[in-house]
């Protein structure tokens, strides 16, 4: 986070000098169209430059992929969150990450998620919470299937 905001200001500060630096070559009676296409390759260059300086690694490495399981979780009270069920599901494990469903229409929650889990513990997990109570309902717990195109 703080990063990206260091990022964002030097690219503001970048846009800035380009911006006086085009200012200046105006004042010293050039064309407008020689000073915009000075001040384009400038300002490309220096956000460029920015964003290789501060750039961070924008996708999980494969190998952390292969040791992760995504598990289905089902009837799932509608007053849980995220960070109760990634709270519940610790306990057994490491949780990578926790999203439940909500209807694109209403916002609601639908009663179902998908936990993202280390390899290791999926089967620890499943046998351990499926068919169990949790906040008054019956969890189902599964392997999730894998997701098709268009889906």
């Amino acid at each position: 986070m703080k990063s990206s905001l260091i990022r964002n200001l030097l690219v503001i500060l970048a846009i800035a000098a380009v911006g006086f630096f085009v200012f200046s070559l105006l004042a010293l009676n050039l064309s407008a169209n020689v000073a915009f296409v000075l001040g384009s390759l400038i300002s490309g260059g220096a956000v460029a430059l920015v964003n290789m300086n501060t750039s961070e690694p924008s996708v999980v490495s494969s190998a952390d992929d292969q040791n992760t399981t995504t598990l289905y979780i089902g009837n799932l009270a509608y007053k849980v969150n995220e960070s109760v069920v990634r709270q519940h599901f610790t306990k057994l494990g490491e949780v990578c990450s926790v999203r439940l469903m909500h209807d694109k229409r209403t916002g609601k929650k639908k009663g179902f998620g998908f936990v993202e889990v280390n390899s290791e513990d999926a089967d620890t997990m499943i046998n351990t919470y499926n068919d169990t109570e949790f906040y008054e309902r019956t969890l189902k717990v599964r392997l999730a299937k894998e997701r098709k195109n268009g889906e």
